[in-house]
Formats: structure tokens, sequence, C-alpha cells
């Protein structure tokens, strides 16, 4: 076959390994970066031929206008775009490489379904790109947030990755005997495995749904709360049935996730998990110590508790988060852990996913970093934790739930006392 002529092949692109960008990984078949919405199979620009000097009062050469440079290059991309009322973010005054121009004497055109939001004028495509500008259009899970009467909980994408792989479920309920039951449940996607963030969507449901139907039904709440673990395993297992080649053979790489849950039910809280995800209790009196409430399924915990090595020095470790527990259907095995607990006062349940606690992980830094006035406003007091972890780095995606306790819901119409 004859080489192709220098035109042919000058039209001719490569995906780059990095984004020219913004420098995010990019995968062989990537024609738009996930993160900065840059076209990489666009050919680089031109350089610029240098200009002479601009002579004195800003006419050209030939002094007819102002002079003007042969290209603009795009300003560098923000940390992170501002946020929107949606939860996803927003660029505001970027200029892409690659993008066309709008022209003025053109009549814009209304997409028929969504408009992206950085240029105002392209449709975005089934994958999630503007077909104007090329730009990544916010996910809807980027940033959640909800609030019901006694628990509040947010989940953020962080400043790091490039999706949100935690999911939360947050609900009240009333036992039998009228007395009101508030429930959170968080879990955390493990990135290394396929379908992280469905992973965690489909626990987070099913257990509250379960929890909820075992409590109403007047089970304990720790029979209710292991019942609920199961049947977010087996909801992330369902996950994996789905994607299985014919013949059967299952996934090497199945969906997972770690999960965390806590319920308040009258003078009791009870406590569940499965996988490094945290639950932690913070006093009202803040001269009264914090204590956290699981223990990890990690490389790091066990290393601890065979006495091989001390917490600091485990956790120092770089297999430290290595998870020994997980919901999916390749788990070694699982193994539900659920503790109930009545404290003597007032205060408020933290439970949450790593990508908080790796910035406050010790219960002294983690009562530090919340309000004092958390059992409160506990959406206010979730909003300051994810904040902690954003200033800290964000280097991961971010869930947390505040669930004040003793309950502040109404019983039978009623004020708690």
């Amino acid at each position: 076959m004859p080489p192709l002529p220098e035109s042919a092949r000058a039209t001719q692109s490569v995906t780059p390994s990095l984004c020219p960008n913004c420098a995010d990984p990019l995968d062989a078949d990537d024609r738009y970066c996930g993160s900065c919405g840059l076209d990489v199979t666009a050919p680089p620009p031109a350089a610029a031929a240098p200009s002479a000097p601009e002579p004195s009062g800003g006419a050209d050469a030939d002094g007819q206008g102002p002079a003007t440079d042969a290209f603009v290059l795009a300003p560098p991309k923000p940390a992170r775009a501002p946020a929107t009322d949606d939860g996803g973010t927003l660029a505001l005054g970027v200029v892409l490489p690659g993008a066309r121009p709008a022209d003025p004497r053109e009549e814009p055109q209304v997409p028929d379904g969504p408009v992206c939001v950085a240029c105002g004028l392209g449709g975005v495509d089934d994958d999630g790109y503007c077909e104007h500008c090329g730009h990544a259009q916010p996910r809807q899970r980027d940033h959640q947030e909800q609030e019901l009467e006694g628990v509040a909980a947010v989940s953020d994408r962080g400043l790091r990755h490039h999706r949100n792989e935690d999911a939360f479920a947050v609900a009240t309920a009333s036992l039998p005997d009228g007395t009101p039951a508030v429930a959170a449940v968080v879990c955390d996607g493990v990135s290394t495995a396929y379908r992280p963030d469905d992973a965690s969507a489909a626990a987070s449901a099913a257990g509250r749904a379960s929890l909820l139907a075992a409590l109403e039904r007047g089970t304990p709440a720790e029979d209710a709360m292991r019942a609920a673990l199961m049947s977010a395993f087996e909801a992330v297992t369902a996950l994996a049935a789905e994607e299985e080649p014919p013949g059967g053979v299952p996934h090497h790489n199945a969906p997972a996730c770690t999960c965390v849950s806590a319920v308040v039910t009258g003078p009791v809280f009870t406590v569940g998990w499965i996988g490094d995800s945290r639950a932690y209790w913070i006093p009202d009196d803040r001269t009264l110590p914090a204590a956290r409430l699981t223990e990890d399924d990690s490389w790091a915990a066990r290393m601890v508790a065979a006495g091989l090595m001390s917490e600091a020095e485990a956790y120092a470790d770089e297999r430290a988060h290595a998870i020994t527990g997980w919901l999916g259907a390749d788990a070694v095995e699982v193994d539900p852990h659920v503790a109930a607990f009545q404290p003597e006062g007032p205060g408020v349940i933290v439970v949450c996913t790593d990508g908080l606690w790796n910035y406050a992980e010790s219960p002294a830094e983690m009562a530090e970093a919340i309000p004092v006035d958390a059992r409160s406003r506990p959406l206010h007091s979730a909003r300051t934790l994810l904040g902690v972890a954003l200033d800290g780095g964000g280097h991961d995606n971010v869930t947390v739930a505040v669930l004040p306790f003793p309950a502040t819901v109404s019983r039978a119409g009623f004020p708690p006392a």
C-alpha cells in the first residue's frame, strides 16, 4: 500500500495519554477529556508567528487599526468550577481549545433536549458531552444533599475524581409502639471494581428499604440492621449476574462497595457496617470524649488486631486501606458487624466514607471538625464536614450523614421531650 500523502497524514489524530489542557489521564478510545471536555482528537493549534513590536498608539503596521494576536489561548483550567443549583459544576468564562466560536450573524438553534452548561449553545449527546464545544456535562451525583426531620446527608465528587462513586439513603419511620426511628445508610463504591457507582447506589437503596420494613414490623433494631446489610449485599451481587457473559463465567472484578448504617430508635442507636466506612459518636458536651463506633475491615486493622503493628505504623503503610470486607459477588466472606449504644447524654452520630475520615481520623479530630451546634443543625454540620475534606485536598469522594441523638423527630405529632 503506497504511503499516505502529507495532507492526509496531517489530518490523522492520535489520542494522547494525558489531556493537553488539564493533564488528566486518557483512554485510547477517548474523544473528549472527561474532566475538562477538550476534544483531544483535534490537531493542536498552529504556533503563532512572532509579531513585530506594536507601534505606539496601538495601530498595526499599516496604521489602519489596533494590532491583534494570531490566536487567543484558553485560560488555565480552574481547580474546581463553581457549583450550580442542581449540584453540578459550571465552567464560567473558559474558552476550550478546539471550540468553534459563535458567529453573531448566525441565528442560534435551540437544542431539543438539555443545553450545555458551558457554552449555552450546544445540545448534549448520550455520553454527556456538548455537541458544540465538547464540554463534559455535570452529573447529577456530583453533589447531592438531603435533609429530613432528624437526619441530613451530603455527598460530593471531591476535587480529584471524575465522578462520584459514593451513595447514601436517609429515612424516618415509626415503630409499632409509635416510637420514631431515623436511619442513614452510606456506601462507598470500590473504585478498582466494575461499576462502583452502581454498586453503592444499589446497596444504599436496598439497605434503606430492608431496614425500614423490618423496623415497622417490630423487628429488633440489631436484627433489622443485620438483615439490611445482607439485603444490600444481595443487591450488589445481582449487578454481577447482569453482566455474566454466555456460559455463566462470573466477573473477576464484580461491582463492589462498602457500607455503614445507623438507626436511632428511642434511647438507643444501632450501627452496622461492612468495610472501612465509619461511624463516630460526638457528644454535645465536648468535655466528654468522642468515640469511633466501628472497626475497619482493612489490612491495617488486621495488623493492629494481631499485634503485629501499632495503629500509627499500620495506617502509615501503603497497604493500610486495602479492604478485607465488602459487598459484592466476589467477596470472600460477608460478615455484618452490628453494635448498639445507649449514651447518657445527647449528641450526634456521624456516618461517613473514608473520603471524610482521612482528614479527621481520630474521634477527637472529628469532634473538633464538626460544629458545636451539630445536633440542632445537622445539614449545616454535614456541609461543614464536607468542607473539611475539600479544604484538606478532596482526594476522594466524600459522603457524610449526621443523625441527632435522641431523635429530634416528633412522636405522635408532638415534639420530643
